[in-house]
């Protein structure tokens, strides 16, 4: 199986790359159609000619598809002057003369030209997701399972679940704004870890951060929300997200194991 790699270096920390590298809008300027606003666990994305291929890994090492002929894999890789981005298509080439022809003249030079443009694109969200401003979420987690909240309104999202947090407000640390909105959704003060997850593209100018916390005192309630249900890492890929939070689903299951 022939196999073409290209690679560029992004100034942005991998959190964010990895989160320009699920957000659709990158995709469907190259005819390709997706399920949603963000590229998730078991999508299946549709390109020209009908090509198939379902997503097989989207997180902080990066993202893979695969579906008939063709595999597409972009690797990150930190580095001390960014994120390595790293680009693998590999396809089964057509046998004989004419397809070996084929594969040299048309497939390779049209596989490194749609690299270099989505090399372009990506490094333009990088800028954008950097500058953007910040939605922090809570994965708070006690005995092996994970806080999740049904929301109530709007009408559009009501039944579906998220993690607890909310918009930083101006002036005011990431950190501090978690632990604001877990006392005024959930009744009770959290402690606040480490990232978890891409930063996750809510808009052109609005990403969510989700960062692992551990309870400070108290038992959460609804305060703000029709339920709160602890949820094991065999439940989150059952569970009706929010589109964001569902995204989210892989590194929220690395959290729990």
């Amino acid at each position: 199986m022939p196999e073409l790699r290209a690679s560029a270096l992004v100034d942005a920390p991998v959190a964010v790359v990895a989160g320009a590298l699920i957000d659709t809008s990158l995709l469907t300027g190259f005819g390709v159609k997706v399920q949603g606003p963000l590229l998730c666990l078991g999508d299946v994305l549709t390109g020209p000619f009908g090509v198939k291929l379902a997503v097989t890994r989207a997180d902080l090492s990066g993202v893979s598809a695969a579906g008939g002929f063709l595999e597409l894999h972009t690797d990150l890789v930190t580095t001390g002057a960014g994120t390595l981005v790293v680009d693998r298509v590999r396809w089964t080439t057509v046998g004989g003369v004419v397809g070996r022809f084929a594969d040299v003249t048309v497939g390779r030079g049209m596989a490194l030209r749609v690299l270099e443009k989505r090399s372009a694109a990506l490094a333009r969200r990088c800028a954008e997701l950097v500058a953007a401003r910040l939605v922090v979420g809570a994965a708070i987690v006690r005995g092996g399972r994970l806080l999740a909240q049904q929301r109530s309104f709007p009408e559009s999202h009501a039944g579906q679940w998220e993690l607890p947090g909310g918009r930083v407000e101006p002036g005011e640390r990431p950190e501090e704004a978690l632990v604001r909105e877990c006392v005024e959704e959930l009744g009770v003060p959290v402690v606040v870890g480490e990232q978890v997850g891409p930063d996750v593209p809510l808009k052109s100018d609005l990403v969510l951060r989700i960062h692992a916390a551990e309870l400070a005192g108290g038992e959460p309630e609804a305060l703000e929300h029709n339920a709160v249900r602890w949820v094991t890492a065999d439940e989150l890929p059952g569970l009706h997200w929010l589109p964001a939070d569902r995204a989210l689903v892989p590194a929220l299951r690395d959290l729990l194991s």
